[in-house]
C-alpha cells in the first residue's frame, strides 16, 4: 500500500486529537463560566414515563456541577482537521500532501453532513436543557422533534443512495445481497432511528466515548480494506476527536458529551455503515450489530424493561439501560466504563474479522 494512503488515513487521527486538546481549555472555560449544566439532577422521568429514583440517587452529585455540551470537542476537532488539511491544499497546490485531502462528494459529504446536522440540533437541545425553567422547551427538545430530524436526514440520505448512487441492496453475511428496491429508503430510516436510540448509552463518565471510539475505528479499518480511503480518513478523524474528548472525560469527567456529541456520532455512523455496505462491496450494515453490540444491548435493555413493566408490572433490571443496572448493583462507574471499553474492543475486532471472512 502506498505510504501516502496510510498517512492520509491516520495522520488526521493525531491532528484531530491535538487540535481537540488545544481547543478544550477555551471551551471548558466557557462551559464553567456560564454554568452550563442541568439545573436539577436526575432524569425526572424515563422513556417509560415513570420516575427514576435510583438513577436520581446515583447521579445527584454530578449532574448539577458538570457541564454538558462536551461533544463540541469531537465534532469541532473533526471540522478543524478538515479545514487544516484543505488549507494545505490551497497554500501548497503542487505538493504531494494535497493527496491528504479527504473531503469528497463521492464519499464524505454525506456522513460529514449528518455529523454536523446532529451536532447542531444536539447543541440546541443541550442549550435548552441548561437554560432557566419557565421558558418554552425548558428541559430540551422533545424526543419527537429529535426523532423527526434524524428521520428526515435519513430519508434524504436513503433517497441519495437510491437515486444518485443507484444503491438499492443490502449485503447479507454469507447470503449475497438483498434487493430492496424502493424499500431501501424506509429501511435506511429504520436503521438510522435504531442507531440513534442507542444514544442512551451516554450516561457514565467516559462510557459512550470509548464505545464509539472503537466502533469508528472498526469502520475506518473496513473502509480502508475497501479502498474507500476518504471514508477511512473521516472515521479515523472522528476517532481522534473522541480521544481528545476522552482525555478530559475519563472519571471524574470534566464535562459530559450529551446530545451535541452523541446525536452527531449516531447520525454519522448510520451513513458510514451504508457507505461501507453494497456501495463499497462490503457488509457495513450487516456487521453493525456486531461492532456496535453494546449499542444493541443498551437499546434492548430499555425495551425489555419498559415491556416488562407495562405487561407484567415488574422490572427485569434494577434500572435501565443496562449500564445503570450495573451501577445500581454497586459497581463503580469507572469499572462499568472500563469493562464496556474492553467489550467494545472485542466486538470491533470480531466485526472486522466477519467483514473480511464473509
Amino acid at each position: 500500500m502506498d505510504p501516502i494512503i496510510l498517512i492520509k488515513v491516520f495522520l488526521p487521527t493525531a491532528l484531530a486529537f491535538f487540535l481537540g486538546i488545544l481547543i478544550t481549555p477555551l471551551i471548558t472555560h466557557y462551559l464553567y463560566k456560564h454554568r452550563l449544566w442541568k439545573p436539577k439532577s436526575g432524569k425526572g422521568a424515563g422513556y417509560g414515563g415513570g420516575k427514576t429514583p435510583i438513577f436520581d440517587k446515583l447521579h445527584k452529585e454530578h449532574d448539577t456541577n458538570t457541564p454538558r455540551m462536551g461533544g463540541i470537542i469531537i465534532w469541532l476537532s473533526v471540522l478543524l482537521t478538515i479545514l487544516s488539511i484543505n488549507l494545505i491544499d490551497i497554500v501548497f497546490p503542487e505538493s504531494k500532501y494535497t493527496q491528504l485531502q479527504f473531503l469528497s462528494r463521492s464519499q464524505t459529504w454525506l456522513p460529514l453532513g449528518a455529523l454536523l446536522i446532529g451536532a447542531f440540533v444536539g447543541l440546541i437541545d443541550d442549550y435548552l436543557v441548561v437554560r432557566k425553567k419557565g421558558t418554552h422547551f425548558a428541559g430540551g427538545l422533545p424526543l419527537t422533534h429529535r426523532l423527526f430530524v434524524v428521520g428526515v436526514t435519513a430519508l434524504f440520505s436513503g433517497w441519495w443512495f437510491y437515486e444518485k448512487l443507484e444503491i438499492s441492496t443490502v449485503s447479507l453475511l454469507g447470503f449475497g445481497t438483498l434487493e430492496l428496491n424502493l424499500l431501501f429508503i424506509p429501511f435506511f430510516v429504520m436503521v438510522a432511528l435504531a442507531v440513534y436510540a442507542s444514544s442512551v448509552i451516554d450516561g457514565i463518565d467516559g462510557l459512550s466515548g470509548g464505545v464509539f471510539m472503537f466502533i469508528f475505528a472498526a469502520y475506518a479499518g473496513i473502509a480502508l480494506m475497501q479502498q474507500q480511503y476518504d471514508i477511512a480518513a473521516l472515521c479515523a478523524t472522528i476517532v481522534g476527536g473522541i480521544l481528545a474528548f476522552l482525555w478530559f472525560n475519563v472519571p471524574p469527567a470534566r464535562f459530559y458529551m450529551t446530545e451535541t456529541g452523541v446525536m452527531a456520532l449516531t447520525m454519522s455512523l448510520t451513513v458510514i455503515a451504508f457507505m461501507t455496505d453494497s456501495l463499497g462491496g462490503g457488509k457495513g450494515v450487516s456487521v453493525l450489530p456486531i461492532i456496535g453490540f453494546l449499542l444493541v444491548l443498551t437499546v434492548a435493555s430499555d425495551i425489555i424493561q419498559v415491556t416488562a413493566k407495562k405487561f407484567f408490572g415488574k422490572k427485569i433490571f434494577l434500572i435501565a439501560p443496562l449500564h445503570h443496572h450495573f451501577e445500581a448493583m454497586g459497581w463503580p462507574g469507572a469499572k462499568v466504563t472500563m469493562r464496556y471499553w474492553i467489550l467494545s474492543f472485542i466486538c470491533a475486532v470480531l466485526g472486522l474479522l466477519v467483514a473480511v471472512v464473509f
